[in-house]
Order: C-alpha cells, then structure tokens, then sequence
C-alpha cells in the first residue's frame, strides 16, 4: 500500500496520505491500510503516539469518489467504518498535521484527535448535504459540541469551507503555522509526547473523553445507517453524477 505510508520511530507512529495526484482522496484500500496500522499501533506498546499528515498542499479531499461509487459503504464492518471506530476509540494521542483542503472525512477525522496543528493555507469543509448525504465520524454530534450549534449549522447544513482561523476560534486545531512547518511541529509534539509514561497518556485521555464515547459509537453507528440510506435516494445519485459530468447538481426534482 503506497498510498498510505506507516513508519516508527521514537515511539511514534506516523501515517502519511502519500496520493498527492489524487489530492490524497481516499480509497476503500486506504481506510483498511489506516485501519490496520491504528490496530498495530494500540497493540505495540512501543508505540506512545500517532501521527496523521498529508503534503504541504493538501491533507485530503476526502472519498475517492470513483472508488466510492463502485464499493460504496455497505455495512458497518467495510473498511471507512473499521477506521472510524479505530480512531475514534484509540487510546492513546493522536496528533495531525493539516495543510491544504480538508474535505469530509479529511475534517471529520479530526474530531478524533487530540492535538491538531494546521498550515496557514488549510480550508476545512463536510460538504455532505451538498452531495444529497449526511455527516458521518459523529461529526453531527462532535460538531456542535465543539464549535456550538450556530457554527456547526453553517459548516453542516451550507457545506461551505472554513480557514484555519476560523477553525482555531472554535477549537478544532490547536496551532497555525506556514504549512512547511506544520509537520515537524507535529513530529515535535509528538515526540514529547512519546516521552511521558503511557499509562498516564492513556489514562488522562480516557478521563477527558468519559462521558462521550458511548454517545459517539452510537451517533457513528446512526449516521451509517442514515448515510447508507441516503446514498440510494435521487438526491445523492444526481450529485454524484453531476460531479463526474463535471456541472453543478440540480436537486429541484429529487
């Protein structure tokens, strides 16, 4: 799997969006590679930390739509949701490292981790009602208990991107850096991290996120059923044919 590169070192796992081609859209074969490495990385108590980043350019835009429409989510046990479940259930700290256009799940994953650091030039965005969805990740419940329900309804309902100041004001990043500095600032607070006792890594993540995890599996678990459900209506059919025509979707007669 080249499209997602694994490595560590130092007590650091690091998992690269390595498909800049494809504006490291991603494949149902990149949801189980990223799967797979999150579930070695909670078995390996060499690893203390994980490291999600993308290139200086572009974190992800998000489903490859081609794969999308030609395995499209089925059940709870296909690849994105093995991956939703990973992180958002991960013990230990996950970090990113966000540059470029964030798009659907390349935002929604970042609910799930702990520390977010983001190029000047990232744009956030969960276009998901434009394409006839709804959100996934718990982002429906994530959303408004982060940025509060004003935001979120701008963000969820209209779709339309947000830069990295407006994602530092409500809390969803934690720094903004020039996005050639975004990674190793990453990497750096990883390795302090990794540095600290585990057990107390571990544990203090659990505190802070108690109260929530329940309602998390659940809403993921309800916005899979939705999102499968949705994705068979006309609305979703002429969005995305309207994206492989190349022209705006029109939803008067869905």
């Amino acid at each position: 799997m080249t499209d997602i590169l694994t490595d560590i070192a130092n007590g650091v796992m690091t998992i690269t969006f390595n498909r800049v081609e494809k504006k490291n859209s991603i494949t149902s074969a990149m949801y189980a590679a990223m799967a797979d490495a999150l579930a070695l990385a909670q078995a390996d108590a060499a690893v203390h930390v994980v490291v999600f980043q993308g290139h200086e350019t572009i974190f992800s835009a998000g489903n490859d739509i081609g794969d999308f429409l030609n395995a499209p989510t089925a059940t709870q046990d296909s690849p994105v949701f093995r991956f939703l479940r990973g992180i958002s259930t991960f013990p230990k700290p996950v970090l990113a490292a966000v540059c470029g256009p964030a798009v659907g799940i390349g935002t929604t994953m970042l609910f799930h981790c702990d520390l977010v650091y983001a190029g000047d030039n990232a744009a956030f965005s969960m276009p998901f009602v434009n394409l006839g969805l709804c959100p996934e990740a718990a982002s429906s419940y994530l959303a408004p208990q982060l940025m509060g329900y004003s935001r979120a309804a701008e963000a969820l309902l209209l779709g339309e991107p947000f830069m990295a100041e407006s994602a530092l004001e409500m809390g969803l990043i934690s720094r903004i850096v020039p996005p050639s500095e975004a990674a190793a600032l990453a990497q750096g607070q990883a390795q302090k991290l990794a540095a600290k006792p585990l057990n107390s890594l571990i544990e203090t993540k659990r505190l802070m996120k108690k109260g929530q995890t329940s309602i998390v599996a659940e809403r993921m678990a309800e916005e899979g059923d939705s999102f499968g459900r949705l994705l068979r209506e006309p609305a979703a059919r002429e969005a995305f044919t309207a994206f492989m025509e190349k022209r705006k979707p029109d939803f008067s007669k869905t």
